[in-house]
């Protein structure tokens, strides 16, 4: 029996990989400030915390509810994003620090968090973008989003080196277009070629098993552009 930890679960593929992990019959924890979606899945084996990744009272709650309830975690899977489209010109500072504070900074603080209580063998998995990989097609109005997700990818190479003698194993997922809220932000009338529900099916499957091939590496997931 596994435990796992993921966040940005209200909506899109974060919502997906709870009911795959849970009707696997995982022990699920899913963070998300918008708890209400999936605790109207009404699965037993999962746990809704209302959470901000981005503040230190919210992830002391998760640190006290994994520590009293769970003790360890298996797998950890920081999916939860934060966008904002507009122009670079237009683009503030706040607009910056709000982009950062989740997608990066939100990052940091649920890993530390975490990494403690996981063994050699636990696996944290990040979700990156297409538009944060060096040398890869860049589109206007994503600048704050898409160098926030670039900045996660080093993160992950950088951890998987300090923490590779004693694990967990650290993987980054750098995903093209996917049919959720989030595409429809960045580019509004674009269809993706997938669902949600078929990259969460992907996400799931390589989370569980991933950690046996790879460490520190950064995997395309992409069959389009964007």
């Amino acid at each position: 029996m596994k435990n796992i930890v993921i966040t940005g679960t209200s909506r899109g593929i974060g919502y997906e990989l709870i009911s795959i992990f849970a009707k696997a019959g995982y022990q699920v924890l899913a963070l998300s400030r918008n708890d209400e979606p999936v605790r109207k899945l009404n699965f037993e084996n999962v746990t809704a915390l209302s959470c901000d990744i981005g503040k230190k009272e919210d992830l002391d709650e998760v640190s006290d509810f994994i520590s009293s309830e769970w003790g360890n975690v298996d797998i950890l899977i920081n999916n939860a994003g934060k966008l904002i489209n507009k122009a670079f010109a237009e683009l503030t500072a706040e607009d910056f620090e709000i982009v950062y504070r989740t997608n990066v900074m939100g990052v940091v603080g649920l890993t530390q968090i975490v990494l403690p209580l996981m063994p050699k063998e636990g696996h944290v998995v990040n979700i990156s973008t297409m538009g944060g990989v060096q040398g890869s097609m860049k589109f206007p109005g994503l600048s704050a989003y898409s160098s926030s997700k670039a900045a996660i990818i080093t993160l992950t190479e950088l951890l998987a080196e300090e923490y590779k003698e004693t694990g967990p194993s650290f993987n980054v997922l750098a995903l093209g277009a996917v049919q959720t809220e989030m595409l429809e932000e960045a580019f509004p009338g674009y269809k993706a070629p997938l669902s949600a529900e078929e990259m969460a099916a992907y996400i799931a499957d390589f989370s569980l098993t991933g950690n046996k091939y790879y460490n520190g590496k950064l995997l395309q997931v992409s069959n389009s552009t964007p």
